[in-house]
């Protein structure tokens, strides 16, 4: 398979977006680490599931990615790893004037600051390797804006940076960095949000998708977790040893606008 051989470590990965990529990579061969903030009988089901799926080594590991040194800690207790993907976040919404400052600061601190660390803890094994890859999940907010999501948009425009300048600093030891930017991603979350929405604008299911989760992505419909996943598993294969320092976009056409 593909990436036999490799280790993988994926942020933030018990649903979602995360969860869809480290499928993925099990699928193309790599051993996973999964990880959110939470330890429960769940979390390690879910571990286990996925290796049952795969055929994979699949372990769960816990870590609050808030926290910089867990998630040093984070790379330290997975032995290490091949491929990085920093895919945790969180999400608030409010004008600048009344956002909240804690909110501010959280969302800076896993959405932004995890990567910094978790990339200075894995870089060097990879570097000694002479091969690795660090996948930065951002979104089309890394590359455009919307009101009300100042921490948001700050964070992702941050990952696009970091991921630059971490291609950079690896280029010609064999190790890239790369951002992906998914649109609308149709996952657990959003699903949940499309009810709330019907209510509050007064539509049906397949109204408020088009008319107002979609507005902005010219193709009309969700992107899904395994192409995104699908995207990962692209830059980790040798066709993709020369792209780095670059986005990839999976957003429906959102940022061509």
């Amino acid at each position: 398979m593909r990436l036999a051989g490799k280790r993988a470590v994926v942020t933030g990965s018990n649903s979602g977006i995360g969860l869809g990529i480290a499928r993925e990579l099990a699928r193309a061969g790599a051993s996973v680490v999964i990880n959110s903030f939470t330890d429960t009988d769940e979390d390690h089901a879910l571990a286990a599931e996925i290796a049952a799926e795969t055929g994979a080594e699949i372990r769960y590991i816990q870590a609050d990615m808030s926290d910089p040194e867990a998630c040093r800690a984070l790379i330290s207790q997975a032995g290490g790893c091949d491929i990085l993907v920093n895919n945790a976040g969180i999400q608030h919404v409010a004008r600048i004037d009344e956002f909240p400052g804690e909110k501010w600061d959280a969302i800076l601190a896993i959405n932004l600051s995890s990567a910094f660390h978790t990339s200075a803890a894995a870089l060097p094994g990879m570097y000694d390797k002479g091969w690795g890859r660090v996948i930065n999940i951002a979104s089309a907010h890394g590359l455009t804006a919307s009101p009300y999501k100042s921490a948001y948009v700050a964070a992702k425009h941050g990952i696009v940076g970091l991921s630059k300048v971490t291609a950079l600093e690896a280029a010609g030891k064999g190790v890239t960095c790369n951002a992906i930017c998914p649109g609308y991603v149709l996952t657990p979350i959003v699903e949940k949000q499309i009810p709330d929405q019907m209510q509050t604008h007064g539509m049906d299911r397949e109204t408020v998708i088009k008319e107002v989760m979609l507005a902005r992505q010219p193709s009309g419909e969700f992107a899904t977790v395994e192409q995104v996943g699908g995207t990962a598993v692209f830059l980790c294969s040798d066709a993709a040893a020369q792209i780095t320092g670059t986005t990839i976009s999976v957003d429906g056409g959102w940022t061509a606008l």
